[in-house]
This record gives structure tokens, C-alpha cells and sequence, in this order.
């Protein structure tokens, strides 16, 4: 296992680097820079310092290299949009997109899996409506999605249209201001994690088919248990498995998914930096953000593997077997 777990963190560490060197070159060899945001009577000195102060009077491979060297110190450069450490602005982005991936991802598990289990259980008019409603999540983009519950909460004002708080909050603490991002969260929750329930269902459904096809299943049914018992005792446990293999992916999609979401509802989180980054042809800002989007993908692709060693035996066995032979070598 800690030799998993080192493969796993040396993937990580490359995916990181790869992901933000990329976003960072990508940015500085783009047309314009941040000094066509100082407008038009910005002087030659004003000019002058602030390419030195964003290391752009070097050549791309040169600033590379200075900022690697930065960022090994987790220091990341300063922000031109912001006039403040990247930093600072990425870690408190990905802490609120973090909190809108896993409830959106906590929701899209208590929905789509129960879901899938009854629609790959059961024939009838019910799992026909689940399948339809699911292929309708998936077929819709995220940006129809965010704009037509945008549009609900404007009609009904079941929830505020957008935002982490209400401008009156005061916070970041107490249960006053968590109770204000609370009334928040729904509307870009919702909006995220319809297409991720519809992935569960449509994969949980198909993994339930395929157990209850299973020389187990038939056993069991053979020695006279009903079908709920086969399905909750038996089939369910094996029909995980493929489930916990997209986990990381569900992640990934999220994470993506938020961009537009986070546009559409105004939610402060990675994404929308992101977004504004690229704008303001911020690279500092837009490295950073690359590298925290570098973070959520190796952590998501990590906890997927957990979860399928967790759920299969014969993998740990040949996790096992593997460390084993390593250490008689």
C-alpha cells in the first residue's frame, strides 16, 4: 500500500507540474499581456515596471523556470488582476468550489444510485421515467442547466439568484453566515450534480443488470430469496465496483462543469477565478489556478483507486503480490 500510495503522489506532483507549466506557457505566448489592461495612457516607465514585476522582460523559458523555482516555496507570484499573492486568492477559490464539488457530489450519490439500483432492478413504467429523466440530465449542458434554475429561482425566489452570501452577510464565520451560504448552495448544487446523478444512475442501473445475470444472483434466487434480499445482499455490493471507478472522473467532471456554473451563479470558486484570470491575461493567476485544478484531478483519481481497492478484494490481493515480490527482489 505505501508503495501505491508513492506511485500515486509522484503521478500527482508530474500532473501538477505538467498542468500548470502548460497553462503558464500557454498564457505568456498568447497574443497581448497584462500591460494592455493599464489603458491607454499608461506611461513607457508604468509599462516598463510592470513587465519586470511579471517577469515578462524575460523570454517564456526563462520566466518558467523563475517561477518553478517560485512555486517549489509555494509562492506562486502576485496577481495583476487582484494586486495580492496568487496564493491566497487560489486556496480560498478552491475552498468554495470545494464545498460546491462535494455537496453536488454528495447529492448526485444519494440520488443517482438508489435511482440506478430501481431502474436496473426493476422493469415498468417507473424505471422508464428514471431512464428518460436521465438521458435528459445527460443530453442538457451545464450552461442550460444553470440558466434555466437561474431563471426558477427568479420566478419562484425559492433561492437567491447567485453568489456564496448575501451582501449584508458578515462573515467568513458564525451560524448566521453559514446559514447564509446555505440558502446559497442549492441553485449551483443543483446545477451540477443533475448530469453527475444521471452518469450514477445510467452506470449503476447497467453494473445491477449485469450482477443479477450472475451465477451468484441465480443461486440465490434458487434458494428462495426474494428479489429485494438478492439485490441488497448480493448484486449491490458487486455492482459498485464499477461505480467507484468514475468517482475520480466525477471529480474531474465537476470540477469542469463548475466553470460555467460558477460564471452563470456567481459563485466565487475556481472556476470563476479562472475565468476572470484569463480575462485580465492575468499568467500568475491563471499558473495558479491550473495548479489547483492540477490538485482536485490527482486527489479525485486518487480516491477513485482507494475506492475500487476498498471494493474489490482481488485487486488488493494484487496490490499485494506485487509489494510482495518487490521486497523479495
Amino acid at each position: 500500500m505505501s508503495s501505491f500510495l508513492a506511485r500515486r503522489l509522484l503521478f500527482a506532483l508530474a500532473l501538477v507540474v505538467v498542468v500548470s507549466s502548460s497553462a503558464l506557457l500557454l498564457a505568456r505566448l498568447a497574443p497581448g499581456d497584462v500591460t494592455a489592461e493599464l489603458g491607454p495612457f499608461a506611461g513607457a516607465a508604468e509599462i516598463a515596471g510592470t513587465r519586470a514585476r511579471f517577469d515578462l522582460d524575460r523570454n517564456p523559458a526563462s520566466q518558467w523556470v523563475v517561477w518553478m523555482a517560485r512555486a517549489a516555496r509555494f509562492e506562486f507570484g502576485d496577481s495583476f488582476l487582484y494586486n495580492r499573492p496568487v496564493r491566497g486568492l487560489v486556496l480560498r477559490a478552491a475552498a468554495n468550489t470545494a464545498v460546491l464539488a462535494l455537496a453536488a457530489l454528495a447529492l448526485a450519490t444519494l440520488v443517482g444510485i438508489p435511482l440506478g439500483i430501481v431502474a436496473g432492478s426493476r422493469q415498468g413504467t417507473g424505471a422508464a421515467v428514471i431512464r428518460a429523466a436521465s438521458l435528459v440530465c445527460l443530453s442538457v449542458p451545464p450552461l442550460l442547466t444553470s440558466l434555466l434554475l437561474v431563471f426558477v429561482a427568479a420566478t419562484t425566489r425559492w433561492f437567491p439568484l447567485g453568489g456564496m452570501t448575501s451582501v449584508a452577510a458578515v462573515g467568513p464565520s458564525g451560524p448566521a453566515w453559514l446559514a447564509d451560504v446555505a440558502v446559497h448552495l442549492p441553485l449551483p448544487v443543483l446545477a451540477l450534480a443533475l448530469p453527475i446523478a444521471a452518469t450514477f444512475e445510467r452506470l449503476q442501473a447497467q453494473a445491477i443488470t449485469d450482477a443479477l445475470r450472475q451465477p451468484f444472483a441465480l443461486a440465490a434466487v434458487a434458494r428462495g430469496l426474494s428479489a429485494r434480499d438478492v439485490v441488497l445482499r448480493h448484486a449491490w455490493r458487486v455492482s459498485l465496483r464499477p461505480l467507484c471507478g468514475v468517482y475520480g472522473l466525477a471529480v474531474g467532471a465537476l470540477l469542469s462543469g463548475s466553470f460555467v456554473v460558477e460564471f452563470v451563479t456567481a459563485w466565487p470558486g475556481l472556476g470563476r477565478l479562472t475565468y476572470e484570470a484569463l480575462r485580465a491575461r492575468d499568467i500568475y493567476l491563471v499558473a495558479g489556478c491550473a495548479a489547483m485544478g492540477g490538485v482536485f484531478l490527482a486527489l479525485g483519481s486518487l480516491v477513485g483507486d482507494l475506492l475500487l481497492l476498498a471494493a474489490d478484494p482481488r485487486l488488493r490481493e494484487a496490490a499485494r503480490a506485487r509489494s510482495g515480490e518487490r521486497q523479495t527482489a
